[in-house]
């Protein structure tokens, strides 16, 4: 009999679950759980060991966040996080990164984390890169694609660049054939997105061209999501496969 699928999936914040994919991974009868670092105590350090045993885990899920991977000062278990997702990578299981969470996988394997020129927030199209090598994750050459960040991540040395955009050059890259990272939201869902509108602090940050207005977003159609939820349950079934 084959084991039950094992999911975690670490949180950020509190309006930003694995949205889009839940029912994926319910119909592969797998069992899921979290680490919600929003809920963490501020004044009590996290312990390592209070998070799953990487043995644990079939597959990780990291989530986004409005919090830098460099500010570690504010959010010290940013730096307990980065530790225990070098443990899980170097046991060469699955992971799913987006948006901070790929950022942290990046961030975690040495590369740069900073500041992009601009800002993305809205529906942009995202393309993929000419010669990706033969074996790699396979995806449509152009899609469009939620995008909410400041930040961005430098390609992890001997990491797979995928996917870029005008605005954004790294927005997608895989690792082996076990780690797919998003600078975008795949996950998002017509009802996370409304949760991300009413974060007015959030939303206040952003501006520039590239920055469509929420009175635009809120008016987003149902099929806008589709392509980015298609393309996230493809990246799960991919490292699913691969790593088995």
């Amino acid at each position: 009999m084959k084991p039950q699928l094992k999911v975690h999936y670490f949180q950020h914040i509190a309006g930003e679950g694995f949205g889009s994919c839940y029912d994926y991974l319910k119909s592969l009868d797998a069992k899921v759980s979290a680490t919600e670092f929003f809920a963490l105590p501020v004044d009590r350090p996290l312990d390592i060991d209070a998070l799953p045993h990487v043995d644990e885990v079939d597959l990780l899920i990291i989530m986004g966040g409005e919090m830098s991977v460099n500010d570690e000062a504010n959010y010290p278990w940013l730096k307990i996080e980065k530790r225990w997702i070098r443990r899980y990578l170097a046991m060469g299981k699955p992971v799913i990164g987006i948006c901070l969470g790929g950022q942290l996988v990046a961030n975690a394997l040495g590369a740069a984390v900073s500041r992009s020129p601009f800002q993305e927030r809205g529906w942009h199209n995202v393309r993929k890169l000419n010669h990706v090598p033969e074996g790699s994750f396979d995806f449509p050459a152009e899609f469009q694609v939620m995008q909410w960040h400041s930040e961005t991540f430098d390609i992890p040395k001997g990491a797979v660049h995928l996917a870029e955009n005008q605005v954004c050059r790294n927005q997608m890259y895989q690792i082996g054939n076990h780690v797919l990272c998003f600078q975008f939201h795949p996950e998002i869902t017509q009802d996370a997105l409304k949760l991300f509108l009413a974060n007015d602090e959030d939303a206040a940050i952003f501006s520039g061209q590239y920055v469509q207005p929420q009175s635009v977003l809120k008016c987003s159609s149902k099929d806008k999501f589709i392509e980015g939820n298609q393309l996230l349950n493809q990246a799960i079934a991919y490292v699913l496969q691969r790593s088995a």
